[in-house]
């Protein structure tokens, strides 16, 4: 596939965030609950493509201060609806996740998902944001109000390593 296509249809979109990682985590203490307190700690992480470039994978070990387990994520590129679908994979209890479903569109990632949280529906959203070929920034929003308002409780500076 020539190279000016693959960057029309998307499916370089990540290619920025090839390679090792270093990360600093703020995850917010209690989701959905009004709660201000955040809590801070390091990590690693490490992606890399599949699939010929219409994927990549990653892997990081979590050390939160509420435990530590080991998350996956895996992101396919669908180049005829130029959308891709971001699926997270949690050692706590693995399974797939509902995937997270979008694109980038100057500059910034928005994959949005409906999910169940503590048994109600709300949307989640993440944002990308490729700041330099050496920092990135993502984010995880829910809105517990479909969509109205939104809730950060999780972003994630990543440093290359």
């Amino acid at each position: 596939m020539p190279q000016d296509t693959q960057v029309e249809d998307g499916s370089r979109d990540f290619d920025f965030f090839v390679g090792d990682w270093t990360v600093q985590n703020r995850q917010l203490r209690t989701r959905l609950a009004g709660d201000t307190e955040w809590l801070e700690f390091p990590g690693t992480i490490t992606m890399r493509k599949i699939l010929n470039g219409l994927g990549n994978f990653d892997e990081t070990p979590i050390r939160s201060p509420r435990g530590a387990y080991h998350g996956a994520t895996l992101r396919l590129h669908n180049p005829v609806a130029k959308m891709w679908s971001i699926y997270w994979l949690d050692s706590r209890n693995p399974a797939i996740d509902t995937p997270m479903v979008g694109r980038f569109e100057n500059g910034i990632g928005l994959f949005y998902a409906d999910e169940l949280f503590e048994g109600r529906p709300i949307k989640v959203r993440f944002i990308w944001t490729p700041i330099s070929t050496t920092e990135c920034r993502w984010e995880q929003a829910f809105s517990a109000d479909d969509g109205i308002t939104w809730e950060t409780n999780w972003v994630a500076d990543f440093t290359r390593a």
